[in-house]
Protein backbone atom coordinates (compact mmCIF):
# COMPACT_ATOMS: atom_id res chain seq x y z
CA UNK A 1 0.00 0.00 0.00
CA UNK A 2 1.36 3.34 -1.04
CA UNK A 3 -0.39 6.32 0.55
CA UNK A 4 0.92 9.87 0.48
CA UNK A 5 -0.58 12.62 2.63
CA UNK A 6 0.45 16.21 2.04
CA UNK A 7 -0.12 18.08 5.33
CA UNK A 8 -0.63 21.80 4.76
CA UNK A 9 -0.92 23.81 7.95
CA UNK A 10 -2.19 27.36 7.63
CA UNK A 11 -2.33 28.11 11.36
CA UNK A 12 -0.01 28.23 14.37
CA UNK A 13 -1.05 25.58 16.88
CA UNK A 14 0.91 23.09 18.92
CA UNK A 15 -1.93 20.58 19.30
CA UNK A 16 -2.20 19.41 15.72
CA UNK A 17 -1.72 15.93 14.33
CA UNK A 18 1.58 15.24 12.59
CA UNK A 19 1.88 14.12 9.00
CA UNK A 20 2.67 10.61 10.31
CA UNK A 21 -0.54 10.54 12.37
CA UNK A 22 -2.61 11.80 9.46
CA UNK A 23 -1.05 9.17 7.19
CA UNK A 24 -1.81 6.41 9.73
CA UNK A 25 -5.46 7.46 9.92
CA UNK A 26 -5.81 7.79 6.15
CA UNK A 27 -4.19 4.37 5.72
CA UNK A 28 -6.71 2.84 8.12
CA UNK A 29 -9.51 3.97 5.79
CA UNK A 30 -7.84 3.08 2.50
CA UNK A 31 -6.37 -0.33 3.45
CA UNK A 32 -8.24 -2.97 1.48
CA UNK A 33 -9.93 -0.32 -0.64
CA UNK A 34 -7.09 1.25 -2.64
CA UNK A 35 -3.51 0.15 -3.25
CA UNK A 36 -2.23 3.69 -3.70
CA UNK A 37 -3.58 7.18 -3.09
CA UNK A 38 -2.49 10.76 -2.67
CA UNK A 39 -4.39 13.45 -0.82
CA UNK A 40 -3.85 16.80 0.78
CA UNK A 41 -5.04 17.69 4.25
CA UNK A 42 -5.13 21.44 4.78
CA UNK A 43 -5.50 22.59 8.39
CA UNK A 44 -7.12 26.02 8.44
CA UNK A 45 -8.53 28.88 10.50
CA UNK A 46 -12.25 29.41 11.08
CA UNK A 47 -12.21 32.28 8.55
CA UNK A 48 -10.88 30.06 5.74
CA UNK A 49 -13.22 27.22 6.67
CA UNK A 50 -16.19 29.58 6.70
CA UNK A 51 -15.29 31.08 3.31
CA UNK A 52 -14.95 27.63 1.70
CA UNK A 53 -18.09 26.27 3.40
CA UNK A 54 -20.04 29.29 2.16
CA UNK A 55 -18.63 29.09 -1.37
CA UNK A 56 -19.10 25.35 -1.88
CA UNK A 57 -21.97 24.42 0.43
CA UNK A 58 -23.86 27.71 0.87
CA UNK A 59 -23.36 27.58 4.65
CA UNK A 60 -21.90 30.77 6.08
CA UNK A 61 -20.11 29.28 9.08
CA UNK A 62 -16.92 27.34 9.73
CA UNK A 63 -17.21 23.55 9.77
CA UNK A 64 -15.06 20.68 11.00
CA UNK A 65 -14.13 19.02 7.70
CA UNK A 66 -14.74 19.70 4.03
CA UNK A 67 -13.99 17.07 1.38
CA UNK A 68 -13.10 17.87 -2.20
CA UNK A 69 -12.84 14.69 -4.32
CA UNK A 70 -10.53 14.94 -7.31
CA UNK A 71 -12.45 14.75 -10.58
CA UNK A 72 -10.24 12.60 -12.79
CA UNK A 73 -10.14 13.79 -16.41
CA UNK A 74 -10.87 11.03 -18.90
CA UNK A 75 -7.75 9.22 -20.06
CA UNK A 76 -5.65 10.33 -17.07
CA UNK A 77 -4.47 7.75 -14.55
CA UNK A 78 -3.47 9.25 -11.19
CA UNK A 79 -3.71 8.08 -7.60
CA UNK A 80 -4.97 11.52 -6.54
CA UNK A 81 -7.96 11.10 -4.24
CA UNK A 82 -8.65 14.76 -3.40
CA UNK A 83 -8.34 17.28 -0.60
CA UNK A 84 -9.59 17.61 2.95
CA UNK A 85 -9.86 21.00 4.63
CA UNK A 86 -10.08 20.73 8.41
CA UNK A 87 -10.71 23.64 10.77
CA UNK A 88 -8.55 23.11 13.85
CA UNK A 89 -10.61 25.42 16.07
CA UNK A 90 -13.89 23.69 15.22
CA UNK A 91 -12.37 20.24 15.86
CA UNK A 92 -10.89 21.44 19.16
CA UNK A 93 -14.16 23.05 20.30
CA UNK A 94 -16.19 19.97 19.33
CA UNK A 95 -13.84 17.70 21.27
CA UNK A 96 -14.38 19.83 24.38
CA UNK A 97 -18.17 20.09 23.89
CA UNK A 98 -18.46 16.34 23.25
CA UNK A 99 -16.02 15.39 26.02
CA UNK A 100 -13.76 13.46 23.64
CA UNK A 101 -9.97 13.30 23.58
CA UNK A 102 -8.73 15.83 21.01
CA UNK A 103 -6.73 13.41 18.86
CA UNK A 104 -9.55 10.85 18.86
CA UNK A 105 -11.80 13.53 17.39
CA UNK A 106 -9.13 14.56 14.87
CA UNK A 107 -8.87 10.92 13.80
CA UNK A 108 -12.65 10.68 13.43
CA UNK A 109 -12.77 13.84 11.28
CA UNK A 110 -9.99 12.55 9.00
CA UNK A 111 -11.72 9.19 8.61
CA UNK A 112 -15.06 10.91 7.95
CA UNK A 113 -13.48 13.15 5.32
CA UNK A 114 -11.64 10.33 3.56
CA UNK A 115 -14.84 8.29 3.38
CA UNK A 116 -16.45 11.27 1.63
CA UNK A 117 -13.53 11.31 -0.83
CA UNK A 118 -14.30 7.65 -1.53
CA UNK A 119 -17.92 8.52 -2.34
CA UNK A 120 -19.65 7.75 0.95
CA UNK A 121 -22.24 10.24 2.16
CA UNK A 122 -24.85 10.78 4.86
CA UNK A 123 -27.61 12.56 2.97
CA UNK A 124 -30.27 10.02 3.94
CA UNK A 125 -30.59 7.73 6.97
CA UNK A 126 -29.50 4.56 5.15
CA UNK A 127 -26.31 6.22 3.84
CA UNK A 128 -25.67 7.81 7.24
CA UNK A 129 -26.01 4.45 9.02
CA UNK A 130 -23.60 2.79 6.56
CA UNK A 131 -21.05 5.59 6.83
CA UNK A 132 -21.23 5.76 10.63
CA UNK A 133 -20.77 1.99 10.91
CA UNK A 134 -17.66 2.16 8.71
CA UNK A 135 -16.33 5.00 10.87
CA UNK A 136 -16.91 2.93 14.02
CA UNK A 137 -15.11 -0.09 12.54
CA UNK A 138 -12.11 1.93 11.33
CA UNK A 139 -11.84 3.82 14.61
CA UNK A 140 -12.05 0.54 16.55
CA UNK A 141 -9.14 -0.81 14.47
CA UNK A 142 -7.16 2.16 15.87
CA UNK A 143 -8.38 1.49 19.46
CA UNK A 144 -10.60 4.59 19.43
CA UNK A 145 -14.06 4.27 21.00
CA UNK A 146 -17.34 4.79 19.17
CA UNK A 147 -17.69 8.57 18.67
CA UNK A 148 -21.47 8.31 18.41
CA UNK A 149 -21.95 7.08 21.96
CA UNK A 150 -22.87 9.90 24.30
CA UNK A 151 -20.14 10.72 26.77
CA UNK A 152 -21.23 11.45 30.30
Amino acid sequence: MNYFVDRQCQIEDTELPSEAQLTEWVSAVLAGRLDAAELSIRIVSPAESQALNNQYRGKDKPTNVLSFPFEMPEGIELDLLGDLVICADVVSNESIEQNKPLFNHWCHMVIHGVLHLLGFDHINNLEADEMEQLEREILASLAIPDPYLLNE
